[in-house]
Parts: structure tokens; C-alpha cells; sequence
């Protein structure tokens, strides 16, 4: 059976009211009798009630991480980062994975209000929930507008998709299609078709935006790439992540399209996984770990003073972009 505060109580041979002010740290408890309850609670492995420590008014030092698919390379990358970094710091994590459900992100935010975390990060992305903005919590955003009052820290979207086109144009495209989600609705993500479009207004070209959802299924994604391909003059392409890019090259190769030669290809995020695995692929890499320490940074801060007024809303850290054979033909030594 799972060890209670009295059993505890009763191997050290101290009240209970002893024991809940060892673990809760009030008052003034002789180091002896500290030393009595850690031990009885290591030997019965007894596990202090977070929410029961919360009510006291000790932090449980928990922070709820909020997510849209840890099965992606990219969240999943950061989310490990992140974990480890708290706790470094001291925390643990609750991972919610929300996918693209709304009511499902709702009914997470509503369990970490309950187990009184410390704080919040999150990065899924369903919009409108207006609950962010009455929860009276330190929230961190990833690449989200969540309300006015909540910080958010993203890689510079903008310069990664000014460079995606760049890198194609440079590399003799002129025909440079953007496969992602064309819809404008105030997250840092939009701004990787900004990027896009601008550079291709700036280059005199014509811009081609096919929609590709992040949530739809791989299966969906290379049936409407394959159309793409077969119907368009596409020379080259700008994906707003990795496995769409993939998928793109997967595509052209059923269809016997060459890469790099007819076709040249680019993605976004740049995982350690997707380098790895996928050694052709050009792609803009974001600094995950620089993202997750900011994150953890700027959430340690606002769980320290959460009155405190921000300085500032937007952290924005730089992109690189990693040349490999999905745009540039390797040399043959």
C-alpha cells in the first residue's frame, strides 16, 4: 500500500504535525529530527504531496509543458532540451501533448491549474483559447501569440524563409513555390511566408503559395505535393519544415523528378534527428537550444516576480542555414 504522512509519522517517532513542517520547511525543526523524517521517508519511499505543499504556499516546482506533437523531430528536440534544463533548475515537468484539439489543450490547462504548477510553457498551435489570459499563472509562449501579456520566444522566422528563397534563387531557381500554411493570424510562424514573399517581390519573380497544413497527414501532404509537382513549373520549393521537405523529396523522387538539378529543395527546423537521417537535405536550422534556455530564462523569471511589468514581449534569436544536396549538386572528387 501507498505509504501515508502517518506511517511516516511513525517510523520517526515524531507527530504528524512534525513531519508536514519537515516537508514544508515551517518553522523551526531541530536538524536531528529532520534527519529522523527524511530517513522514515526514504525508507518507506513516501512521495510529499505537491498539491497538498502548493496549499501551504511552497512552490512545487513543477512547470507544465504544452505541446503539439512530441512525435515531430522539432518539438521533440525541444522538448528534451527544455526538461533538462529545468531540471537543472530544480523542476519537473508535466508534458501535455495537445495535437491540434482545442478543447483538448483546454482540458490540459485546466489539469495544470489543478496540480498548482509553478508555470507554464506552451507551443501547440490551437488559437483563440482565451483562457491564457485568466489563468494568473508565469506562462512562456513558443512561436504563438497567446494575449498581449504573454512573452514569446521564436527563432527570426522572417530571415529563414529571405533565406530559403535566397539560397534557391542563388542556385539558378526561378520558379520558387512556398508549401506551408498561407494564412496570416499574428504568430512568429507567419512570418516565414513574410519572408518568402517579400524576397520573391524583391527578386521581381512570382509567388506560388500552396497550402499544406500541419496537421494533416503525411499520406494527404504527398498526394497534394505529387499534384504540385506534376501540374506546376515548380524549379524550386520553400517548406516551413523539415517533413514536408522530406516528403517533397520522396515525392519527386517517385515522379522521376531530379534533385537538384530540376528541382531544389529547402526546409525549416534543422534537427539533430532530420541531419542525421536525412544528410541531403538543405534547411534552415533554428538554435533549439538557445530557444529552450531563453524559454526556461524567461519563465524562471516571471515565476520569481510575477507582478513584476515586462520589459520585454519578443525574443528573437538568429537562423543559419545548412547547405546540403537537395539544393546544391555535390562535387564528384
Amino acid at each position: 500500500m501507498r505509504p501515508k504522512l502517518t506511517d511516516v509519522a511513525k517510523k520517526a517517532g515524531v507527530s504528524v504535525t512534525t513531519v508536514s513542517r519537515v516537508i514544508n520547511d515551517y518553522g523551526y525543526i531541530s536538524q536531528k529530527t529532520r534527519d529522523k523524517v527524511f530517513a522514515a521517508m526514504e525508507e518507506l519511499n513516501y512521495q510529499p504531496n505537491s498539491l497538498a505543499r502548493s496549499l501551504h504556499g511552497k512552490s512545487t516546482n513543477l512547470v507544465g509543458l504544452i505541446f503539439p506533437a512530441i512525435t515531430n523531430p522539432f518539438f521533440a528536440e525541444l522538448v528534451e532540451q527544455i526538461e533538462q534544463k529545468l531540471f537543472s533548475e530544480g523542476y519537473k515537468v508535466i508534458l501535455c501533448n495537445a495535437g491540434s484539439d482545442k478543447e483538448k489543450e483546454r482540458e490540459y490547462l485546466k489539469m495544470l491549474l489543478a496540480n498548482q504548477v509553478d508555470g507554464i510553457i506552451a507551443g501547440a498551435h490551437n488559437l483563440g483559447i482565451d483562457e491564457y489570459n485568466r489563468v494568473g499563472l508565469p506562462i512562456v509562449s513558443f512561436d504563438r501569440k497567446l494575449s498581449e501579456q504573454i512573452p514569446i520566444v521564436s527563432c527570426d522566422n522572417y530571415a529563414g524563409g529571405k533565406m530559403a528563397v535566397e539560397e534557391l534563387y542563388n542556385a539558378g531557381a526561378r520558379h520558387i513555390y512556398f508549401l506551408g500554411n498561407p494564412h496570416q493570424n499574428g504568430n512568429p510562424t507567419d512570418q516565414r511566408l513574410a519572408g518568402y514573399c517579400d524576397t520573391i517581390d524583391g527578386l521581381g519573380l512570382s509567388r506560388h503559395i500552396h497550402t499544406v497544413s500541419f496537421s494533416e497527414s503525411p499520406s494527404l501532404k504527398l498526394f497534394s505535393i505529387k499534384k504540385l509537382l506534376t501540374e506546376s513549373v515548380a524549379d524550386g520549393i520553400v517548406c516551413t519544415d523539415d517533413l514536408t521537405a522530406i516528403l517533397v523529396l520522396q515525392a519527386a523522387k517517385e515522379l522521376a523528378i531530379k534533385v537538384p538539378e530540376q528541382l531544389k529543395v529547402t526546409g525549416f527546423d534543422g534537427t539533430t534527428q532530420v541531419q542525421l537521417y536525412h544528410p541531403e537535405l538543405s534547411t534552415i536550422v533554428q538554435p533549439i537550444s538557445d530557444i529552450a534556455e531563453v524559454l526556461v530564462e524567461v519563465l524562471k523569471a516571471r515565476i520569481k516576480q510575477p507582478s513584476e511589468p515586462l520589459k520585454q514581449m519578443q525574443y528573437t534569436l538568429p537562423v543559419s542555414f545548412l547547405r546540403r544536396s537537395s539544393i546544391y549538386k555535390l562535387q564528384k572528387h
